[in-house]
């Protein structure tokens, strides 16, 4: 199965998009002619395999190699770097360039920024004194489709620029990636906000479509009905929790990469230990597409069902001569979906041996206690003893997080004992990384009374689970809280924010609601002060589409929710989901506790 995710369900034509990004790549090459040596950024020739076979670069020429402090091993008189806009690069890029002098070697060198040049990087060139060795160009990949419902930014750090760093530059990344969907697929009428970024977000591309505007003459009603933009700082504590849905625990325990997972050869079944494989993992899979938002448990029932069925029909087919062509048609078809059913029953049982610890089930009944808001005593002293055993320092971050933002912050005295408590167990290198996390409002000292209860209440964030089986709200996604991120953008789409605007005020950031006239788009921007109409009725014989935005990053199991909602019935929504990154709560604290210990920041 190829890696490149099949789009053709999408609720937008993101084929088209996937394939304007091919042909921008694609003229890039061309552009340079003869052999070539094309150099990319680690982080990015991951990314370009979700748009195209690195096959096609090599049929025009070019030689790959991965961008590295070493010097470049080519023998190419063409040397094209492909990179995205990050100052270390440009110090690899010079090296190289300074290299390449004393060898006596005459090459042509191009520079190509992803997705856009800064003056920053061009700085550094400047003071290597190489800018002027190099032809340079942009590479404009804004946007990435993951699968056929999920589009990203691959702005890895953008969490931790906003909040801790005060660089706001991807805000204006994300708001010219919608830009640009708009010029594809019309102006968004609708733009709802929430949070610092996401009103900077909402605001730029008011603006962008007042100095570049959409032409919507010919291009009839527009296909995104609603936007809805979200910082993830409105809502840190859902990617502290510990995701129990197939994809989610999938993320949380291999880490997806791509679109896959690398895991032993072993756990797939294979004789040769100690040899990785990719495991592909998007809609391509229908299988994985049928059993992603599952829960575990629930995924190894559908998964033995499917096996044992097949076993069935493989002995009635062996035992008896009565099956007619067409039966036996519909069998060998049937049989086309094994190598589908051992992956998932390969990976859902290397799950199962991590799910089935008692540590495991301890952390996750730990996680729901905190966010009941129950026990103080119990929760900390939890806290206390993994600091202690010296739990990988994600681990113990994400519950020490969860449990200052459900509380408001610790006691002076708990705060100042974790903390120190942290340093020697860990060492006093991550001085920095708790000065961070405070400044960043993540781990803090208690100065107010805690308003999650309220919020949670008034939301509806922790359901009964019936039947977790036959789940009837988003809730079963972290079996009892319903995601604080995905009640919001239930209401949004229902009324706007008028409907919850006094516990918005509650949350980090200001609220926008922004109605954008589509005759008058150019001119004028209304404010909303009242609801949106019926948008799902807005197109006749179509349900309504709706872009969700996370700047900060979407766990899977969020995704997960929003696809839940969108099948129910009586929801005449789709949703798109577009994101800076898609993370768990180890992915979302990493470049903050690596950047920490470089001191950084």
């Amino acid at each position: 199965m190829a890696q490149i995710p099949n789009l053709d369900n999408s609720p937008l034509n993101l084929t088209a998009l996937r394939e304007q990004s091919q042909k921008d790549l694609l003229n890039i090459v061309k552009s340079i002619r003869g052999k070539k040596c094309l150099v990319i950024d680690p982080k990015l020739a991951g990314t370009l395999s979700l748009i195209l076979q690195t096959s096609v670069l090599k049929e025009y020429g070019a030689e790959l190699r991965i961008l590295s402090a070493d010097p470049l091993q080519t023998e190419c008189p063409k040397v094209v770097y492909l990179v995205r806009s990050q100052p270390n690069y440009m110090k690899f890029v010079a090296n190289q360039i300074k290299s390449d002098e004393p060898k006596g070697l005459q090459r042509e060198y191009f520079l190509y920024f992803v997705p856009r040049r800064t003056v920053a990087c061009e700085k550094i060139l400047e003071e290597e004194k190489v800018h002027q060795k190099l032809t340079i160009g942009e590479y404009p990949l804004y946007l990435v489709p993951l699968d056929e419902d999920v589009l990203s930014f691959e702005l890895d750090y953008s969490l931790q620029e906003c909040l801790i760093e005060g660089d706001t530059s991807s805000v204006w990344h994300v708001a010219k990636a919608i830009h640009k969907l708009e010029f594809a697929f019309g102006v968004i009428p609708n733009i709802r906000a929430k949070g610092v970024a996401s009103s900077k977000a909402a605001e730029l591309l008011n603006n962008m479509q007042l100095e570049d505007p959409v032409n919507m003459d010919n291009m009839g009603m527009p296909e995104i009905d609603t936007l809805i933009l979200l910082d993830r700082e409105v809502d840190m504590v859902t990617p502290m929790c510990s995701q129990l849905t197939y994809e989610g625990l999938l993320d949380e325990m291999l880490e997806i990469h791509n679109g896959t997972v690398e895991v032993d050869s072993s756990i797939m079944g294979a004789q040769q230990d100690g040899k990785k494989v990719k495991v592909p993992l998007n809609s391509s899979d229908k299988l994985y597409k049928e059993i992603r938002d599952l829960n575990l448990h629930v995924v190894v029932q559908v998964v033995r069902q499917k096996a044992t069925s097949i076993q069935q029909d493989y002995a009635e087919v062996k035992s008896t001569n009565t099956q007619s062509v067409s039966e036996l048609k519909d069998f060998v078809k049937r049989l086309h979906s094994l190598p589908e059913i051992a992956r998932h029953v390969n990976l859902a049982q290397h799950l199962q041996s991590f799910a089935a610890k008692p540590s495991f089930h301890a952390r996750v009944e730990i996680e729901q206690i905190i966010l009941e808001v129950e026990n103080y005593e119990t929760c900390f002293e939890y806290i206390e003893d993994i600091i202690q055993k010296q739990e990988p320092i994600e681990t113990v971050l994400r519950l020490l997080v969860l449990f200052s933002l459900t509380n408001a912050g610790l006691p002076k005295k708990n705060f100042d004992y974790l903390r120190r408590e942290i340093l020697h167990s860990y060492g006093f290198e991550h001085m920095s990384l708790l000065y961070n996390l405070e400044k960043a409002g993540l781990v803090k000292r208690q100065e107010s009374r805690s308003n999650w209860l309220g919020i949670s209440r008034a939301l509806q964030l922790i359901v009964d689970i019936k039947d977790p089986e036959k789940p009837d709200d988003i809730s079963y996604i972290f079996s009892g809280y319903a995601p604080l991120s995905i009640r919001l953008v239930q209401h949004a789409v229902r009324s706007g924010w008028r409907s919850i605007e006094e516990l918005l005020k509650l949350l980090p950031g200001p609220h926008l609601d922004l109605k954008r006239g589509v005759s008058s788009i150019s001119s004028s921007s209304e404010l909303l002060t009242g609801s949106v109409g019926q948008q799902s009725t807005d197109r006749v014989g179509h349900r309504s589409l709706v872009l969700v935005v996370f700047i900060g990053g979407v766990t899977s199991a969020e995704i997960a929710a929003l696809r839940f909602l969108s099948a129910q019935e009586g929801m005449g929504y789709d949703f798109l989901v577009a994101t800076t990154k898609v993370i768990t709560g180890n992915t979302l604290l990493r470049p903050i506790i690596a950047s920490s210990k470089e001191g950084m920041i």
